[in-house]
C-alpha cells in the first residue's frame, strides 16, 4: 500500500510519535508500505519556520533531510498536474498546501495519512 503523509503527520512520526493515531502507526509500520513525503510538505515547513510558527531542532534544509533519510521515506515533486488538480478541486479546504496534497495522493493512486477531518471529505482515500 502507498501513504502520502499530510506534513503533520511526518513532524509527528518525527518528533511526537505519541500524537500518531493507531491506525497510521500500523501503515507506517507495516514492512511492505511506501511512504511517500510531497514537496509540499517541504515548502510548508520551512515557510512555516521561517515565520516562526513551528520550531525544529534545526533548519528545515538539514532536519527534514535527516528524517527523511532515516524514516526511509520515498519523495515526491509537485507536477502541473498536481497543481491543476488542486484548482479542479472542491472547496472543502482552504489551505493551498492541503488541496496540492490531496491532489497528489489522487494523482499517485496513494492512501493519505492525514488526522484533518476537511482533507475526509474529498475523493481521496485516508487513513487514521
Amino acid at each position: 500500500m502507498t501513504y502520502l503523509l499530510d506534513t503533520c503527520t511526518f513532524v509527528w512520526l518525527c518528533a511526537e510519535p505519541q500524537r500518531l493515531s493507531p491506525a497510521s502507526r500500523d501503515a507506517i509500520d507495516t514492512p511492505t508500505s511506501t511512504l511517500l513525503f510531497s514537496d509540499v510538505s517541504a515548502l510548508e515547513l520551512t515557510l512555516k519556520w521561517q515565520a516562526g510558527k513551528i520550531q525544529l531542532p534545526d533548519p528545515p534544509r538539514q532536519w527534514i533531510e535527516r528524517q527523511l533519510s532515516a524514516w526511509t521515506l520515498t519523495t515526491i515533486p509537485i507536477s502541473r498536474e498536481d497543481i491543476y488538480r488542486a484548482g479542479e478541486l472542491a472547496d472543502h479546504h482552504r489551505d493551498p498546501f492541503d488541496r496540492l496534497l490531496v491532489a497528489m495522493a489522487i494523482n499517485h493512486s496513494a492512501t493519505m495519512l492525514t488526522p484533518d477531518r476537511a482533507i475526509h471529505r474529498y475523493p481521496v482515500s485516508f487513513r487514521w
